[in-house]
C-alpha cells in the first residue's frame, strides 16, 4: 500500500504537469498561427482558447499518460526508490499496479468528458469561431433521406432548434408523390414542428384529362420524430466530434432505416476503444527498464521510450484519420491495432509474472 501511495502521487504529478505544458505549448503554436484571423473580439479569442484546449486534451491526453509513466519510473530510479522497494519484498507486478490502475481511472473521466459537447465538440467550435466569428456555424443546404421522405432543409440553426425553408418530397414506387413547402420549422418534444405549410400533390395519372396539381394549405404539422437538430447536424453534414448521447441516438436512428452507421462507429470506438492503448502501452515499456540507474543509460532510455511513444500515438492517429474518411474500416483502423497492443501487453505479463 505504500508504495502504491507513493508511486500513484509521482505518476499524477507529472501526469498534470506533462498534459499542462503540452496543452499550452499546442494551444499558444495554434494562437501565433490563427492570431491575424481571429476576431478582435477579447471574448470570442478567449472561448476560442478555451475551446482549443479541450481539443488539445482530448487529443493530448493518453499521450500524456504515457509519457508520465516514463518520467515516474526514471524518477524511482534515480532516486534508488525503485531499488529499495524491491529490497522491501514488492515484485514488479506490485509496481506496475500503480501505473495500471491510475491510468485506467483516469481514462475512465476522460471517456466521461466525452458527455459534454463542448468538450466533445471543441475542434468544430473552435474553427467556427476562427473562420464565421461565432462558435455554433449554422448548416446549409441539408438534403437527406428520413423513412421514405426527401428532406431539404436551407438553414438549420442547431443552437436555436430551427430550419428555415424546408422541402419534404414523398415518393412512391419510384415517382413523386407530394411536396411540402414551408417557410421554417422549430423542433420541439421529439418532432419539427411547421406552423404552416403549403402541400403539393400531383395525381396518379398525370395526363391532359386529369386535374392537375393540387395545393392545399395546412396547419400544425408535425415531421420527422426523434430527429435532434444536433443529430442532424452531425450526421448529415458528415461530422463526428459526437457526444456519447448523440452517438448512440444517430446509429439507433440510421440503423432503423438501413442507413450505414460506419462513420458514427468509429466516433464510438473512439472515445471507449483508443484510449485503452495507454495501460497496454504502459505495460510493455515498464518492463523494458531495469531497476537501477546502473544498468541503464537513462538519456538513452528516455529518447527511445519518448519516440517509440509518439510512432505508436501518430499511427492510432493517423488510423483514427483513415477510419473517419472510410478509407478503411472502423475495426480494422482502430480495434485491431489496440487488439495487438493488448496481446503485446498480456505476453509481457506472462513472461514477467511472479514465479511461484
Amino acid at each position: 500500500m505504500l508504495a502504491f501511495k507513493y508511486i500513484a502521487y509521482h505518476y499524477l504529478k507529472y501526469f498534470f504537469i506533462i498534459l499542462a505544458a503540452l496543452v499550452m505549448f499546442m494551444v499558444g503554436f495554434d494562437y501565433m498561427s490563427n492570431a491575424a484571423a481571429l476576431s478582435t473580439s477579447a471574448n470570442l479569442i478567449l472561448i476560442y482558447l478555451v475551446y482549443k484546449s479541450f481539443f488539445a486534451i482530448d487529443m493530448l491526453l493518453p499521450l500524456a499518460l504515457v509519457f508520465a509513466m516514463i518520467s515516474t519510473k526514471i524518477y524511482l530510479i534515480r532516486s534508488n526508490a525503485l531499488v529499495s522497494f524491491f529490497s522491501l519484498g514488492y515484485s514488479r507486478i506490485d509496481i506496475l499496479k500503480p501505473f495500471v490502475v491510475v491510468s485506467m481511472a483516469v481514462i475512465a473521466v476522460f471517456i466521461s468528458l466525452h458527455s459534454w459537447s463542448s468538450f466533445a465538440r471543441g475542434a468544430e467550435f473552435s474553427a467556427n469561431i476562427r473562420n464565421h466569428a461565432q462558435y455554433l456555424n449554422p448548416s446549409r443546404d441539408l438534403f437527406f433521406i428520413y423513412k421514405g421522405q426527401y428532406v431539404y432543409f436551407s438553414k438549420m440553426l442547431p443552437l436555436q432548434e430551427r430550419a428555415e425553408d424546408i422541402r419534404v418530397f414523398s415518393v412512391k414506387d419510384n415517382s413523386l408523390k407530394e411536396v411540402l413547402i414551408a417557410s421554417s420549422a422549430s423542433y420541439r418534444e421529439g418532432y419539427w414542428h411547421i406552423k404552416q405549410a403549403d402541400i403539393i400533390k400531383k395525381p396518379d395519372d398525370l395526363t391532359f384529362s386529369s386535374k392537375g396539381m393540387e395545393v392545399a394549405k395546412s396547419k400544425d404539422l408535425k415531421i420527422l420524430k426523434g430527429f435532434r437538430p444536433k443529430i442532424l447536424d452531425q450526421v448529415y453534414e458528415g461530422k463526428v466530434n459526437f457526444t456519447i448521447s448523440e452517438a448512440f441516438e444517430a446509429m439507433m436512428l440510421l440503423d432503423a432505416q438501413n442507413i450505414n452507421t460506419s462513420n458514427i462507429r468509429g466516433a464510438l470506438y473512439k472515445i471507449f476503444i483508443y484510449p485503452l492503448y495507454v495501460p497496454c502501452l504502459i505495460v510493455i515499456i515498464f518492463f523494458f527498464v531495469p531497476m537501477s540507474v546502473r544498468f541503464l543509460n537513462v538519456s538513452l532510455f528516455s529518447f527511445g521510450a519518448i519516440l517509440a511513444s509518439l510512432l505508436i500515438w501518430g499511427i492510432l492517429f493517423m488510423l483514427i484519420e483513415l477510419s473517419t474518411n472510410k478509407t478503411i474500416p472502423s475495426e480494422i483502423g482502430i480495434i485491431t491495432p489496440i487488439l495487438i497492443l493488448l496481446f503485446a501487453a498480456i505476453q509481457q505479463l506472462y513472461r514477467h509474472r511472479d514465479p511461484t
